[in-house]
């Protein structure tokens, strides 16, 4: 049920865009997956499975015992149920907010800690690393503080059970000293009624520690459903479209806002690209450069307007489909705690060695390939890397994808002078023939482009060659006097 609950809750996920997951933090969404799903095998083993065994131990003892004596039989059946009925919703409403707060206090730890280890060197530089701890550990002791309370519920509701067992031992040694069944001499008959007694309350014990768990089951079930009801804002037909050996793209009148910004992003965009034609988008930082190249990926969809890529709606193109018509290289490279090899592979699985290390050479990181070569472990982020060398292997990983759309999202960004002119000259070198959409606000190397789109503020305010661009003297020809 573990298994199958945790796949649901991924398969609910998954298909979510950035646009549905942006809101949560990496350690709360793992937190979810994990911890929450974990916390929902209670409603199983410590609420379900102890009141369906309470009930049936009820009714066993009960109707074993009218053989022997129906008032007394019914006097411990009736204590019994009365127990199951009453308590367990009490105690519940007694853990309920322990409850709560601990799944609250365990995914915030989880979220801290997760941020901590990622932000630990920034963290160490700004000296922050101590304030960062004591955070940390403000939140470990209340959340040991609510595993204290609980632990003290769980022995208050274990004692209240076993004082109602006592009574019911009690009440049966009084009845059954008069007689059982019409026997005034009940003699060993006693014994059996009081270790029917003990053993009936001692099944009925979990019931009440059952339900101190259901805070917690209720509130991580509610996160997950948080997730899982979610409706995915990006959807892809099932069709298979064939993958395009060039690509023209359109865009018409398109024009998009994120989630609860009054200023849309891009507004009334058109543009139109030829198959093979190399573009430049120039702008300011936030102009809505970068979110042009995650439409045309579907990261989002337009509010309006089309884009079509060979004059086919983009809508109209599967995932698999699409992801093998574009190929990316993001402003911020990931790469995975693995080895040079399979961080390769992620773009084309089937490659063989000869060929990652053909790449490697062509976009002059055969440096990489000395010691133990493709089988050298990059870490986390690949932190031992360059950033020149980070940018050369999304560059590489974008190649194997061979599509025939590259979407360059800042790649000289935070490169020296010489490092960045060594991207171009590479990028030039080895994307011909292919579609190539460049998103920058630096103008090296600019002049090489079939044109430059200059943006501000979600808008095309200039596009053209870069000397009829410096010809026209506008916002272009501005960039480049203040160089």
């Amino acid at each position: 049920m573990l298994q199958h609950l945790r796949i649901y809750t991924f398969s609910k996920l998954l298909p979510l865009s950035p646009a549905g997951l942006a809101r949560f933090r990496q350690g709360e969404l793992l937190n979810r997956v994990v911890a929450d799903v974990d916390t929902l095998d209670h409603l199983y083993l410590r609420v379900i499975s102890p009141i369906v065994g309470a009930f049936v131990v009820i009714v066993v003892v009960t109707l074993g015992l009218c053989v022997l004596d129906v008032p007394i039989a019914l006097t411990l059946g009736g204590i019994m149920l009365l127990t199951l009925i009453v308590l367990p919703p009490l105690f519940y409403r007694a853990g309920k907010s322990t409850g709560e707060n601990l799944t609250r206090l365990r995914g915030e730890y989880r979220q801290e800690l997760t941020a901590w280890l990622q932000g630990q060197a920034e963290l160490t530089i700004f000296g922050a690393s101590k304030r960062y701890r004591a955070r940390m550990e403000s939140t470990e002791l209340n959340w040991h503080e609510a595993q204290r309370r609980q632990s003290e519920l769980t022995a208050f509701s274990q004692a209240v059970m076993m004082l109602i067992g006592g009574v019911a031992v009690i009440a049966m040694l009084w009845m059954a000293s008069g007689g059982v069944g019409g026997n005034t001499q009940p003699g060993a008959l006693i014994a059996l009624f009081v270790f029917c007694a003990l053993a009936a309350f001692e099944a009925l014990a979990p019931v009440t520690g059952a339900f101190q768990h259901l805070g917690q089951v209720i509130a991580s079930a509610l996160r997950i459903t948080e997730i899982a009801e979610q409706d995915p804002q990006v959807t892809f037909t099932a069709a298979q479209t064939a993958v395009p050996d060039q690509v023209s793209l359109t865009l018409s009148d398109v024009t998009f806002a994120y989630d609860n910004q009054a200023q849309n992003a891009l507004e009334g965009i058109n543009l139109s690209v030829k198959a093979g034609q190399r573009i430049a988008i120039l702008g300011r930082t936030g102009c809505g450069k970068s979110t042009l190249l995650q439409l045309l990926t579907r990261a989002w969809d337009p509010q309006q307007g089309h884009i079509q890529l060979n004059a086919t709606p983009l809508a109209d193109f599967s995932e698999q489909s699409l992801r093998r018509t574009v190929s990316v290289v993001p402003q911020r490279v990931h790469l995975f705690s693995a080895t040079l090899r399979d961080n390769l592979l992620l773009a084309a699985p089937q490659a063989s060695d000869d060929a990652l290390r053909a790449m490697l050479e062509q976009v002059g990181l055969h440096k990489l390939l000395e010691d133990e070569g493709l089988n050298s472990w990059l870490g986390e982020g690949g932190r031992q890397l360059s950033g020149g060398e980070l940018r050369r292997l999304a560059i590489a990983r974008a190649l194997l994808h061979d599509a025939p759309l590259m979407l360059l999202d800042e790649p000289t960004e935070g490169l020296d002078a010489t490092t960045e002119s060594q991207i171009l000259d590479l990028l030039a070198n080895v994307m011909e023939g292919k579609t190539v959409l460049m998103v920058t606000h630096r103008l090296r190397g600019l002049a090489s482009f079939d044109r430059i789109i200059v943006m501000d503020n979600g808008h095309i305010i200039e596009q053209g060659s870069h000397a009829e661009l410096l010809a026209k003297q506008g916002r272009y020809y501005q960039f480049k006097q203040r160089l």
